[in-house]
């Protein structure tokens, strides 16, 4: 017995249709994005913020090298820097005249021992070595009145230069205090300019990026608005236009029930038969 199964097939063009949808969806896949187009940016500073920047700094510290000289000129080491570079020679020249003053003496020692007939006696030797020694400590007091001089002098410049170096730093610093106000005013100006100005950037770069991100997404979302209309095709919103009736082959066991039934109709299949041929059990020949 044949088994009559009707399928309801979709047009012909819907079939092309899905078969085209599926080309293009593997193509398209196939194609790599191209991810750096897509990468989110950040603007970079802007020309007015470097310079609301610059200036932040440029008054921040500025007396700092006036202390610094001026701590050159404290401590017990200040004084060399304000040494005259001829105090030796002052001394070394004074000394040297001292020392001719008093050999100038010892002659006259000399001189006098003679005419007195003691020369080269005791009471000689005596007036030398007194001599000698009240010379001595005189060129040692001389000396050291020359070095104490020059200390002085030196001292006093090192003292004169840190005063002054006081005082320019604390004119750098006033100056600092009264620049401040005008320099913040600046800097708030400058940087709420290019801050303004850095977002306008930032805008611009997020739009690139979603211009960039509309084109590369175009094809796909083109794509799947034309899959969903296949979709609907197939999915049975549009009519089919075509039925078709399958009969299939019969199978071996459904010959066989068929030749049996055809048999039975044919003898009768039972005494009720009204089968001319028909056995019942009974020779009637």
């Amino acid at each position: 017995m044949a088994i009559e199964q009707v399928q309801n097939l979709p047009q012909q063009y819907v079939t092309d249709l899905g078969v085209d949808y599926g080309k293009q969806l593997a193509g398209l896949t196939s194609i790599p994005l191209d991810t750096a187009r897509l990468a989110p940016q950040v603007a970079g500073q802007d020309p007015l913020q470097t310079q609301a920047y610059n200036l932040a700094g440029s008054g921040v510290g500025a007396y700092e090298p006036y202390l610094t000289q001026q701590a050159q000129y404290s401590g017990p080491q200040a004084y060399k820097n304000f040494e005259s570079p001829y105090q030796q020679d002052v001394i070394n020249a004074t000394l040297a005249e001292f020392d001719k003053q008093t050999q100038a003496g010892l002659t006259g020692i000399g001189q006098n021992a003679a005419m007195s007939g003691n020369l080269g006696g005791g009471r000689e030797g005596v007036q030398r070595a007194e001599y000698m020694t009240g010379q001595d400590a005189n060129r040692a007091f001389i000396n050291s009145q020359l070095l104490n001089q020059g200390f002085n002098q030196s001292n006093q410049f090192a003292n004169t230069a840190f005063n002054q170096q006081g005082a320019l730093a604390g004119n750098q610093l006033n100056q600092a205090n009264q620049l401040q106000d005008f320099q913040t005013a600046d800097i708030n100006q400058l940087s709420r300019v290019g801050g303004f100005n850095q977002i306008q950037d930032q805008a611009g770069l997020d739009a690139t990026r979603e211009a960039n991100r509309l084109e590369a997404f175009e094809p796909y979302e083109r794509l799947g608005t034309y899959g969903s209309g296949v979709a609907s095709l197939f999915s049975g919103n549009a009519p089919f236009g075509n039925q078709s009736t399958v009969t299939p082959n019969p199978t071996p066991l459904q010959t066989a029930l068929g030749t049996a039934s055809v048999l039975s109709g044919i003898f009768g299949g039972g005494t009720q038969s009204k089968n001319p041929y028909s056995y019942n059990g009974t020779y009637t020949g």
